[in-house]
């Protein structure tokens, strides 16, 4: 398994020519860094630590691909008898042998290839050109160019740029981690099929090509290149998350101006019927956005909107927004969090070793606090993903025997099942937090004990949605603009949520946790591989561990709003 060490080794050695290789390009260290660990990193992770294999030597050896037709490869040559019977096939079955055969002295995997004659590599280098191309390409095979890096650069680049083209994708300047991790399936197949998303290309047992893309260049984009600093910070038990965004957006400024309700920014310049169904998020009274271009459409006008560092950009209705006289500076379109606001602390409410807080105990206001608790400490995603499975199954919220999570008398408890799942995943969700005089106090420098019903209360459903909107960026919480977007998150192992609130404030609002895809449990897509229904897990009138709910149950009349938000 390649690990961060692994990829710190890779591109400390080849970064350089990388980054000349792409200037120009849309493709950056981190995304063909991805590729070299799909394709072969488990060949040169290991070979890396034999102290005889310099750096090139190791890229050199880095040959493999044993597959033939009867474990199911279509590609030219399907078996040495196919390879042999074409012109120059007996030298290139020479070659190709001899390199399954060194690089198999130092992958023990490999060494079942000694005792069967008829093995050989199909795939060539360390981004792995494959032996089909013998056929319009013999030279590149036969003079060994692919042990060289920047030959086996070259070939990746070309085949990737082919990938850009097949995804109609050659024309832009830039391209999203999403969209490499599609281009990267179809250098890998061919071909993309939007609506399988990255679950498909070569499947290992556990996960297909695209998803293991997606891993590794997320891991990719935690270790620095060079001087540079890494494109992303993380930590153990953490998913890095974008850097904050910023408006693009150069028309005319407006301030939201309603003096009551927010503004609803909508996907389409109209009324939807129900009126929810095209709502993108809701803009405070008084918060500033910028136009793309100012011309009204059926009396909306397209903006762009910061809200907890995230872009969102959509149609406002044109008489509920106040023209500015000039663009304002960049701090007026969010209020970022204050140094004030970083200073305060979190609220729990104090326990004991002699009175623990059980899962099988009612709800209560304090945390869980039972011993040998799972917690999230991994530092790739495919433990980090284990890990959120393991607290998921761990809080069991669908056990009746854990009586904390399951509803009675109308009373449901969906805040405190994602305050359990989010703080064994290290984000801090209060339980409890200052109340209003308590905060003015800490304003002013004071010390403060949270004790219930004097400095802290409890945080329901729709107290958490506040929560989030006023003091989350402070406590590490992004908003994110999709359920793609969502998914995708807790999909690398972060923490992702739904919350929504009620208009009726006496009325519960809800939350839920979008978490992990399994092999058996996934979210659902539509034709253009979207996330149409996220994989959510909850407390509420019924409880689930794993499952999609009920579509867009956010937009229902019942809630004022709603947002998605993530956490590393």
């Amino acid at each position: 398994m390649v690990k961060t060490s692994d990829i710190a080794w890779f591109k400390s050695n080849f970064a350089g020519k990388m980054a000349q290789a792409l200037e120009g390009s849309v493709f950056d260290v981190d995304m063909l860094t991805a590729i070299a660990c799909q394709e072969t990193g488990s060949l040169w992770a290991p070979m890396r630590q034999v102290p005889s294999l310099s750096p090139d030597r190791v890229v050199a050896l880095c040959c493999g691909d044993t597959l033939d037709a009867d474990k199911g490869r279509r590609a030219f040559p399907r078996t040495k008898a196919d390879l042999l019977a074409v012109p120059r096939g007996q030298q290139m079955f020479d070659i190709a042998r001899s390199a399954l055969l060194d690089m198999a002295e130092h992958i023990p995997d490999y060494r079942f290839a000694r005792t069967n004659p008829k093995k050989f590599s199909h795939g060539f280098g360390v981004f792995q050109y494959d032996l089909q191309f013998f056929l319009t390409d013999p030279d590149y095979f036969i003079e060994k160019k692919y042990e060289s890096f920047d030959n086996a650069l070259q070939r990746a680049i070309g085949e990737l740029n082919r990938g850009l083209r097949k995804l109609r994708l050659q024309d832009r300047s830039t391209i999203t981690d999403r969209e490499f991790c599609h281009v990267a399936i179809a250098y890998n197949t061919g071909g993309f099929n939007p609506a399988k998303e990255l679950k498909q290309g070569h499947f290992d047992g556990k996960k297909f090509y695209g998803e293991s893309i997606r891993d590794f260049l997320a891991m990719a984009r935690t270790v620095p290149t060079g001087n540079a600093a890494p494109a992303r910070t993380s930590s153990a038990g953490a998913v890095p998350l974008s850097p904050p965004e910023t408006i693009t957006a150069t028309g005319p400024s407006f301030r939201v101006d309603t003096n009551a309700n927010t503004v609803r920014l909508r996907s389409e310049p109209r009324i939807s019927n129900p009126k929810t169904a095209n709502v993108k998020a809701d803009l405070p009274d008084g918060h500033i956005v910028r136009a793309l271009n100012g011309t009204p459409v059926n009396d909306f006008i397209e903006v762009q909107a910061l809200l907890g560092g995230k872009i969102f950009q959509g149609f406002a209705a044109k008489h509920l927004l106040s023209p500015l006289g000039r663009p304002p500076a960049a701090a007026a379109l969010e209020a970022t969090p204050s140094s004030a606001d970083a200073a305060l602390p979190e609220a729990h409410l104090a326990g004991s070793p002699t009175n623990i807080t059980k899962r099988t105990a009612p709800a209560g206001a304090r945390s869980l606090s039972e011993p040998n608790m799972p917690r999230r400490a991994a530092d790739n995603p495919d433990g980090l993903r284990t890990e959120l499975n393991a607290i998921i199954d761990y809080l069991a919220n669908d056990d009746p025997r854990h009586k904390r999570y399951q509803p009675h008398d109308g009373f449901t408890f969906c805040n405190i099942y994602a305050h359990d799942y989010c703080t064994l995943a290290g984000a801090y969700l209060p339980r409890v937090w200052w109340s209003q005089p308590a905060l003015l106090k800490i304003a002013l420098g004071e010390t403060l004990e949270p004790r219930l019903g004097s400095s802290v209360d409890e945080a329901r459903a729709n107290d958490i949605y506040r929560w989030l909107r006023d003091f989350g960026q402070t406590f590490g919480w992004r908003r994110a603009a999709s359920l793609s977007e969502l998914q995708d998150h807790a999909n690398l192992g972060g923490i992702s949520l739904i919350v929504a609130r009620r208009k009726q404030d006496g009325r519960s609002g809800h939350i839920v946790a979008v978490v992990p895809e399994t092999g058996d449990e996934t979210a659902k897509r539509n034709e253009s591989g979207a996330v149409t229904m996220a994989l959510q897990s909850q407390a509420g009138s019924v409880n689930f561990r794993r499952g999609r709910s009920t579509l867009d149950w956010w937009k229902s009349e019942r809630f004022a709003e709603h947002a998605f938000w993530t956490h590393p």
